[in-house]
């Protein structure tokens, strides 16, 4: 679930006068958002479950499920950033003779600097299979909270990173984020939100090695 922050050191903040993604002289500017980058860890986003569960070929296959169509709103108006992610889960299963309900656990995880949880939360979403179906579908819904004050960059680091830079200034090619000051404090504003589900240890390995 470690994810490294990349391409922040261009520019956060547009100028009034520049569009998203232009280059200009002094940069390619890019806005910076006080709301949570949302995504599903990798290997998270698929659980199989086998019957029986000390095998994992596929004549043991007992159900299979994906997350799919994840989207997000967030509300940054208060004091709090709140990040709202539903999703759907689709399945499959091998024995379609009787209605069965299937439980998979899952996560929501607000993840601070890239590295460090600052908050988890296990669920749990229910699919039900009708007598002689193989696919189920459901939707589910996961909401973090993230303190503004937080999330947002101190001035003297937001001028740094905005600040232009000529072609004839010594320190124009430098990169902010090389000096540990301002990339420590670009990390402590940066947030996301990941869901995904709750593996086991065997399930995991099986979706990184399948």
């Amino acid at each position: 679930m470690k994810r490294r922050l990349t391409a922040l050191a261009l520019v956060f903040l547009a100028a009034a006068c520049s569009k998203e993604g232009e280059i200009t002289e002094t940069g390619i500017y890019v806005t910076r958002s006080v709301c949570p980058q949302v995504g599903i860890p990798a290997a998270t986003g698929d659980i199989t479950l086998f019957n029986p569960s000390n095998r994992t070929d596929a004549a043991a296959l007992d159900v299979s499920a994906a997350m799919t169509n994840v989207r997000s709103t967030c509300d940054d108006s208060g004091a709090n950033v709140v990040s709202t992610v539903t999703f759907d889960v689709v399945a499959t299963r091998r024995d379609a003779a009787e209605a069965r309900t299937v439980v998979l656990p899952y996560f929501t995880v607000a993840m601070q600097g890239g590295s460090q949880i600052v908050a988890k939360k296990i669920g749990n979403i229910g699919l039900n299979f009708a007598a002689g179906s193989i696919r189920a579908q459901t939707a589910g819904q996961a909401t973090i909270q993230v303190s503004r004050s937080v999330a947002t960059l101190p001035e003297d680091v937001r001028q740094e990173l905005t600040r232009k830079r000529k072609a004839s200034d010594p320190n124009a090619a430098i990169d902010p984020l090389s000096d540990p000051t301002i990339r420590d404090a670009v990390a402590r504003a940066t947030f996301e939100h990941l869901i995904g589900f709750q593996l086991t240890q065997d399930q995991l390995r099986y979706n990184a090695t399948r």
